[in-house]
């Protein structure tokens, strides 16, 4: 798996996956920002991950989904590095024939067990910096 993420204008950028997918990484204030910032996406990604777990959870049990809405708050640390201390997930479903207890199983099993986002900010992974510089043309 591989990003390429480029410096567009200061507190902008861009990554690209190798597929040619892209993503605006916006770092500016909220009256100028139109994407999401790095810890913002880090929330968007656990919640997302779960969603595709939940929905293929509740299809494969043949349950009617009409609609699922995750929201996901952190809290961060004040001191810098101001990495992210807790995230909390609440989901809300809507279905005509998927009982609470159902949908809680699906939900924790989605959060905690199958959603790599999740696991990846929960290990402990090492990260390499390697850098070089390069003149211009």
């Amino acid at each position: 798996m591989k990003i390429t993420t480029r410096y567009v204008e200061d507190e902008l950028y861009v990554a690209e996956n190798e597929n040619g997918n892209t993503i605006h990484i916006d770092m500016r204030n909220a009256e100028d920002k139109k994407s999401l910032a790095p810890v913002e996406m880090m929330l968007a990604s656990i919640a997302g991950c779960a969603a595709v777990d939940i929905v293929s959870m509740l299809r494969k049990k043949r349950k009617t989904f009409v609609d699922l809405t995750i929201e996901t708050t952190g809290k961060r640390r004040d001191e810098h590095p101001r990495g992210l201390t807790h995230i909390t997930s609440k989901y809300t479903l809507i279905s005509p024939d998927t009982n609470l207890d159902t949908f809680k199983k699906v939900a924790t099993l989605a959060t905690e067990k199958y959603c790599s986002a999740a696991a990846s900010v929960k290990a402990k992974i090492e990260v390499v910096c390697e850098v070089k510089t390069e003149k211009e043309a």
